[in-house]
């Protein structure tokens, strides 16, 4: 785990590993419906993408500290060169700022927090797939 204050570590750090943490919370529910794992990939792949992620954040945007919007708003703002194919820039950057949420709780060890804020994404977004 990294010693480093989370709070310090870069926007793109910080999404980077909130992509790790989002992905493998939809594989996890995914899991649950036992079906092939070709069928649980292309599900995956409809669910962590920035569009999706986007909805996702608009979601518990109400539910969000202060300090949690201080961070997605780092993440939301930071600059990047990637571009995207299939969602508009700012689905992108709303992605983007999710991801660095997800990425900053899990280094800052709040997992009840991430798996509460998952909880409502996945219900109210995800859980009909």
């Amino acid at each position: 785990m990294i010693k480093e204050n989370p709070k310090l570590l870069s926007p793109g750090v910080l999404a980077f590993v909130g992509d790790a943490v989002f992905g493998l919370l939809v594989r996890e529910r995914l899991a649950q419906k036992n079906r092939p794992a070709g069928t649980l990939h292309q599900m995956s792949v409809e669910l962590v993408n920035a569009t999706a992620q986007s909805r996702a954040y608009d979601i518990i945007r109400p539910l969000l500290t202060e300090e949690e919007t201080a961070i997605f708003m780092r993440g939301r703002n930071s600059h990047t060169t990637n571009s995207t194919k299939s969602s508009t820039n700012k689905e992108y950057h709303t992605a983007t700022g999710l991801e660095a949420l997800f990425g900053y709780l899990h280094l800052s060890n709040q997992n009840n927090r991430i798996n509460y804020l998952f909880s409502i994404i996945w219900d109210e977004l995800l859980g009909n797939k």
